[in-house]
């Protein structure tokens, strides 16, 4: 099975920057759809950005576009997350997740694996 693990979450000012790091394991196909998905309290859980593992395409929902940069080094099986810009509706617990076969279907149904979270706080 896939293992995932969050880091780099923290508190910021509105303005500010912070990198959030997903280390991967156990893989055993060759293309996964991985990114975060977040949950504000009082909120449902939402997607906020995601990558294909293989090609490297990317989605981002037009509230982050600009804001925030997904990327991958393969050598370290990690995703990262770099938001500029934050603003305090980013404010969440912030899960990475990963799916098989790439980014065609973005429901948190679909994401078979989870990390255990990490919070972003903005003020």
């Amino acid at each position: 099975d896939v293992q995932l693990v969050e880091s780099g979450g923290g508190s910021v000012q509105a303005g500010g920057s912070l990198r959030l790091s997903c280390a991967a394991s156990g893989y055993t196909y060759s293309t996964y759809c991985m990114g975060w998905f977040r949950q504000a309290p009082g909120k449902e859980r939402e997607g906020v950005v995601f990558i294909n593992t293989r090609g490297g395409t990317t989605v981002y929902p037009d509230s982050v576009k600009g804001r925030f940069t997904i990327s991958q080094d393969n050598a370290k099986n990690t995703v990262y997350l770099q938001m500029n810009s934050l603003k305090p509706e980013d404010t969440g617990m912030y899960y990475c997740a990963a799916r098989r076969d790439g980014c065609y279907s973005l429901r948190m149904a679909d994401f078979a694996y989870w990390g255990q979270g990490t919070q972003v706080t903005v003020s």
